[in-house]
């Protein structure tokens, strides 16, 4: 598989040209928060024991990263060509933001 005509075998070879996919602050701060509230989904889904949960966390942060893709960045998410790097990459760069090293 490829993006931007590289293929990536590890993943800290792939991160710079994510990064790169999101140089727009605003699909940042959507990344973010769709992050999150799957994020959240996830501990609702553990503390209720409802499966349904798992779901609405996925379409929550697809739906927020996707947005910020298509409007803002105007570019094709990562994640069609590389779904495990890119959700990775999802949540190193949250921890970025959250530690204050990526602005928000």
């Amino acid at each position: 598989m490829e993006a931007d005509g590289v293929k990536y075998s590890r993943f800290s070879d792939f991160y710079p040209f994510y990064l790169s996919q999101h140089s727009d602050r605003t699909c940042r701060r959507l990344h973010f928060a769709g992050t999150t509230l799957g994020f959240a989904a996830l501990l609702c889904a553990a503390w209720t024991l409802d499966a349904r949960w798992i779901l609405a966390g996925l379409v929550a942060g697809y739906a927020f990263a996707w947005v910020g893709h298509f409007f803002f960045e105007k570019n094709r998410p990562a994640t069609f060509t590389y779904p495990l790097y890119s959700l990775i990459g999802d949540w190193v760069m949250w921890g970025e933001m959250v530690s204050g090293r990526m602005k928000f």
